[in-house]
């Protein structure tokens, strides 16, 4: 049995996808395609770190002929033009995966001009048509409230995956946490679903469930930097993982006691 959250387990949820008949699709394709596919997965990938590791999913998925979008954050360890290009040139989606009331510290408007600025140094090396919030457990604000008080259109955009979903027919499963289903440890890496996840311990019962052809539409959220491909790789992100689970299970129970 391959370790979970590795490189071989991620081939192994793509070869079930493409034996069991799902069309793979990027967030872009899928919001614009009028007539949906009868199975559909909607990838979706948040590059916080490691974008080389995001190369490496890449050229994995180039493999098995999936479609899919890579939402990469404006920063310094990130946002490296020579990676997003190279990625784009392989066909994927690139999306800028951004953090602007955080970097506001909530002020809104200035949120907005700084969001303008990074998305058109994002449109220097790529098209980008969706942008995606990144939730930092340790703020206080929540990145989509820019939404509030602009339009996609302004900015030329045609979504974004947390409002142009409708995830009451689509389910959403993300590995946040280290965990397909734990929402404990998802403080703002989630949407408002009826459909329950709980019961979603570990990539193999996404796998089985997938097998089953009981879902027809699912959008799956990974970060590529969870998925290791050595044992000492492996041990470090579990770690790292684990110490990030223990503070987010501390803020779930602080901010309810600041707010009281």
């Amino acid at each position: 049995m391959k370790l979970d959250f590795t490189i071989d387990k991620y081939r192994e949820l793509l070869c079930t996808l493409q034996e069991n008949s799902y069309v793979t699709m990027g967030i872009e394709d899928y919001i614009k395609t009028q007539s949906k596919p009868e199975k559909c997965a909607l990838m979706r990938h948040d590059i916080d770190r490691k974008p080389l590791k995001a190369l490496k999913v890449a050229k994995i998925e180039k493999e098995y002929d999936v479609h899919s979008t890579f939402y990469f954050r404006m920063n310094k360890e990130t946002f490296k033009p020579d990676i997003i290009t190279q990625i784009k040139d392989m066909g994927f989606e690139i999306g800028y995966h951004y953090e602007v009331m955080d970097k506001a510290k909530g002020d809104i408007n200035k949120a907005i001009l700084l969001f303008n600025e990074e998305l058109e140094l994002f449109r220097r090396y790529c098209d980008i048509k969706t942008v995606c919030m990144h939730g930092n457990p340790l703020t206080p604000w929540n990145n989509l409230d820019i939404w509030k008080k602009i339009k996609f259109d302004l900015f030329d955009l045609v979504g974004e995956p947390y409002l142009s979903l409708d995830y009451r027919k689509v389910l959403y499963l993300t590995d946040t946490g280290r965990s397909w289903g734990n929402k404990r440890y998802n403080l703002k890496d989630s949407v408002d679903s009826p459909q329950q996840t709980d019961l979603l311990k570990n990539t193999d019962d996404v796998i089985r469930l997938i097998e089953n052809g009981s879902v027809s539409t699912m959008c799956i959220s990974t970060h590529c930097n969870r998925w290791s491909e050595t044992g000492t790789e492996w041990i470090q992100e579990i770690i790292h993982q684990n110490v990030k689970n223990l503070g987010k299970y501390f803020l779930s129970h602080l901010r309810p006691m600041q707010n009281s």
